[in-house]
């Protein structure tokens, strides 16, 4: 045992001893360094004292001798959580610097990480106040890393074709080797490639799988995937770790899910990417999701919601107090609804405070945060501190759980406009789904001001529709869909003659471009709120909100479908 080791070479008296085993478990977790140096041991003396108990070489590194060339072989990430850095190469030897050599884990990491890069490597002891200087020089990296990223653009301009990336990949037969990826001219130029054909084909994702004998590249375009790119099997794990290098995750950690994001600029845009990385059967599968910001926030009128529904919005949006719920499933649209209501808001004389995970768009004038649950910063936890921030207006990205609900119910009550998301089927759904989460009814009513749902359909291109006279199945079809609504509403809609047609062109195979927003909302008013005191399920809910002429999402989506926004077949996959 190393602190019978100590007292033997006199390193630490008895009374020191003593009162380190009383007190490592019950004061310091377990932590024999901590332990150690509470009881007056230097660190210096202490590394000295593990060097011989280990048979391992001291070492003393000045912080300044180790380079972002030397850092590179490790991540950050990798070296924060073994508590072992590099701190020479000489002779294709990599030499390395640990602080806890008893920690088997950190070995383990260490020996898989020299596999790897199929480099040998020597291991010296550090002090941890040497190990913390030298972490400190990885911020050098992280600029080298966010210098290459911006180059990626440049390299496009290279008179490589991707065919030609094709074959140099293949025949690069150390793709696995990590400190030569970061450098390797293929690799970045196949990233780059994909990377700049999805911003130029309006993608909103891209999808990176190895299936065993080739790599597929998918783009996700108007809420389809499409196969773009095949490559090679060979380039998958050099693609993967120079991805991960852009977001900034740890290369080493393949067997567990990471996320991270990276920004360019691409044709004098600003393009954020977040990444999320999935362990799969052949590898890694990598997805990241395109954020443009130039792109991403639209004014409420570019988000076609009928007069009656944006009136309601703007209403809503204009009360001092009060909670305005969004529902819909992942990828519907929901916080990019949210952003444009909120950019109409005045951001100069309120403080708006928003709460996301993660935060997909800067908003100007807006404070955003970004949860962090793996460090204790929750929804929850951060609408508390957003509460002491002397807010006007709060935006959650999502309500998760009962916590969170009462917060934002609380924070509606107080005073504050709160602006959220719920994972419902429906605009009506929301009320039941507060309930279910314990949030009680008489807290519901006097707090909700307007609940609403969405969803994402594929847009018609104008050029690629054809105005048809309407048919009796789908006059049938309307007349049905309207039935339960109140005359008065009924008599206010326009039910043209005619419908549309697809008629793909020749620059639009598909005929489709972009994608639209279908809506459902209502306003909660007296009637409403008695009701949720009394009876608030969702057949009352609904038949309440028809007398009062709510649309539902697929009424939203059939009159889409005759203007000719959409192709009517949609309609039909709404209940």
């Amino acid at each position: 045992m190393f602190l019978d080791f100590l007292l033997s070479q006199n390193t630490i008296n008895e009374f020191q001893y003593n009162k380190v085993l009383a007190e490592i478990d019950t004061l310091f977790e377990g932590n024999l360094t901590r332990a150690l140096l509470s009881v007056g041991l230097s660190e210096d003396a202490l590394t000295q004292a593990k060097a011989v108990f280990y048979k391992l070489p001291y070492q003393k590194v000045p912080s300044k001798q180790v380079s972002y060339d030397i850092l590179k072989y490790i991540p950050e990430d990798a070296a924060r959580h073994y508590k072992f850095v590099p701190i020479a190469f000489a002779d294709g030897v990599l030499s390395v610097g640990v602080t806890e050599p008893e920690n088997i884990e950190s070995m383990n990491a260490l020996q898989f990480m020299s596999v790897k890069l199929e480099l040998p490597f020597k291991v010296f002891l550090i002090s941890y106040g040497d190990f913390a200087q030298i972490v400190e020089n990885y911020k050098t990296l992280s600029q080298e890393v966010d210098n290459a990223v911006g180059e990626l653009n440049s390299e496009l301009e290279s008179d490589l074709t991707l065919a030609a990336i094709k074959d140099e990949s293949s025949s690069n037969k150390k793709q696995d080797d990590q400190a030569k990826i970061i450098e390797d001219a293929p690799i970045i130029k196949i990233v780059a490639v994909i990377i700049d054909h999805a911003v130029e084909g309006n993608a909103s994702d891209i999808h990176i799988e190895n299936t065993g004998e080739k790599v597929h590249v998918r783009y996700r375009v108007d809420g389809t995937l499409h196969t773009t790119l095949i490559l090679p099997h060979t380039s998958f794990d050099g693609i993967v770790a120079r991805i991960k290098i852009l977001a900034k995750l740890r290369l080493d950690e393949k067997r567990k899910p990471q996320d991270g994001s990276f920004a360019t600029v691409i044709n004098g845009r600003k393009i954020e990417f977040r990444v999320s990385t999935f362990p799969a059967y052949y590898g890694e599968k990598v997805v990241m999701r395109i954020l443009d910001s130039e792109k991403g926030i639209k004014s409420l009128e570019d988000l076609d919601v009928t007069p009656e529904n944006l009136a309601m919005i703007r209403d809503a949006i204009r009360r001092p107090y009060g909670l305005i719920l969004m529902s819909g499933p992942t990828g519907s649209g929901k916080s990019t609804t949210l952003y444009s209501m909120i950019n109409e808001l005045d951001k100069e004389g309120s403080n708006i405070v928003s709460l996301e995970d993660p935060v997909e768009y800067q908003i100007p004038g807006v404070s955003q945060s970004q949860v962090m649950p793996e460090i204790g910063y929750t929804f929850a936890s951060g609408l508390r501190s957003i509460l002491r921030q002397d807010p006007n207006i709060i935006f959650v990205g999502e309500i998760r759980d009962k916590e969170t609900a009462q917060l934002a119910i609380q924070a509606a009550l107080t005073g504050h406009l709160v602006l959220s998301t719920l994972h419902t089927n429906s605009a009506i759904g929301i009320i039941p789904r507060l309930i279910d989460m314990g949030v009680d009814p008489y807290l519901i009513a006097p707090t909700l001001i307007l609940a609403m749902a969405q969803r994402l359909v594929r847009k018609v291109a104008p050029d690629a529709r054809h105005k048809v006279p309407l048919d009796e199945i789908t006059k049938e079809m309307i007349r049905k869909q309207f039935a339960d609504l109140d005359k008065k509403y009924k008599d206010k809609l326009t039910i043209p003659d005619y419908m549309y047609e697809l008629r793909p062109t020749k620059e639009l195979p598909s005929g489709m471009k972009g994608r639209v927003a279908i809506f459902e909302m209502f306003q909660i008013d007296r009637d409403i709120q008695e009701l949720i005191l009394k009876n608030p399920v969702e057949p009352e809910l609904y038949k309440l909100c028809r007398s009062k002429g709510m649309l539902t999402l697929r009424e939203d989506a059939l009159m889409k479908a005759l203007k000719g926004d959409i192709m009517m077949q949609e309609v039909y996959t709404f209940n």
